[in-house]
């Protein structure tokens, strides 16, 4: 909504900008509370994109999201239990209406994912897709007195987050309430009390994770885990420094005071960063250059 608050207040007109957002989810392991998040932030999106906002077309009113299954369920112990915990959050995003999705791999927990697991967290969507058939309809659930129920209450609750970050704002604006959470720590501050609350509920017995703290004996053995040779990194190097030497350092540097200037002012940062990266700037010496200007949050 900041986003869209912004594009407005700069001319432009929602019809048209608001087709090209996009969201990025996780899905967690929950099953039916996930898959009610989904729809009710499908909800939300479209009312608020036409009574708030003033939208007109579906298109504007569409929320299009990826989703990726949650990285923070799967488990060290017993990893293969981590392909159902994925097929789980996999389902639930489909069920929820996502547009595009991501499958963790197995072993992601432990290292960069193996050919192998890779192939199963690609397998485990393309079973979903060609054997399940619950890609045949929108909305599979739609009309569940529980999942209508659950989908209604996280709704509320989100309205309630938002009219909590509107009052934070002056002017009651959803862009200035959301600065000012960021600047006052109130959305890190969030963020840390539900890791909080959450490993309580774990070490309380409260809450159960399988082969962690329930039902641990297990009969498997030590995954093998891809295993990146350091000679990946020498080469890396050696061809930054290669790219650094035959490249136009002072049309590097100018691009990046380019940018440093209009980082100092309301001019748009998107032409000096990309004259910046065809300039071969590195993604490093452009975020340095920010990092200068704005120091580090």
């Amino acid at each position: 909504f900041g986003y869209v608050e912004l594009g407005i207040s700069r001319g432009l007109d929602v019809d048209q900008f608001a087709p090209g957002l996009s969201f990025f989810f996780d899905a967690h392991i929950d099953f039916f509370e996930e898959i009610a998040k989904f729809r009710a932030a499908r909800r939300i999106w479209a009312r608020w994109l036409r009574d708030v906002y003033g939208a007109k077309t579906s298109r504007a009113q569409w929320m299009r999201f990826h989703t990726q299954t949650a990285g923070v369920s799967l488990t060290a112990q017993q990893p293969q239990n981590n392909v159902v915990r994925t097929a789980i959050e996999a389902l639930a995003a489909v069920l929820g209406g996502t547009n595009s999705l991501h499958t963790n791999a197995l072993d992601e927990v432990l290292a960069l994912p193996s050919e192998a697991a890779a192939e199963t967290a690609l397998r485990t969507q393309q079973v979903i897709m060609d054997e399940t058939g619950v890609t045949s309809v929108a909305d599979p659930l739609g009309g569940s007195w529980y999942v209508e129920a659950l989908t209604d209450r996280i709704e509320a609750e989100a309205e309630q987050v938002f009219a909590k970050i509107r009052g934070m704002s002056p002017d009651g604006s959803m862009t200035g309430g959301i600065l000012h959470g960021i600047e006052n720590g109130w959305f890190t501050g969030e963020i840390a009390d539900a890791a909080f609350e959450y490993q309580q509920k774990l070490e309380k017995g409260e809450k159960h994770v399988v082969g962690v703290t329930s039902h641990t004996a297990t009969v498997g053995g030590e995954l093998e885990i891809l295993r990146i040779s350091p000679d990946v990194e020498r080469a890396q190097v050696r061809e930054l420094a290669d790219r650094r030497a035959a490249r136009d350092q002072a049309a590097v540097d100018r691009a990046l005071a380019a940018m440093a200037a209009a980082a100092r002012s309301d001019a748009n940062l998107v032409p000096p960063m990309l004259e910046a990266a065809r300039a071969e700037a590195t993604l490093g010496e452009i975020c340095g250059a920010l990092r200068a200007e704005w120091g580090s949050y």
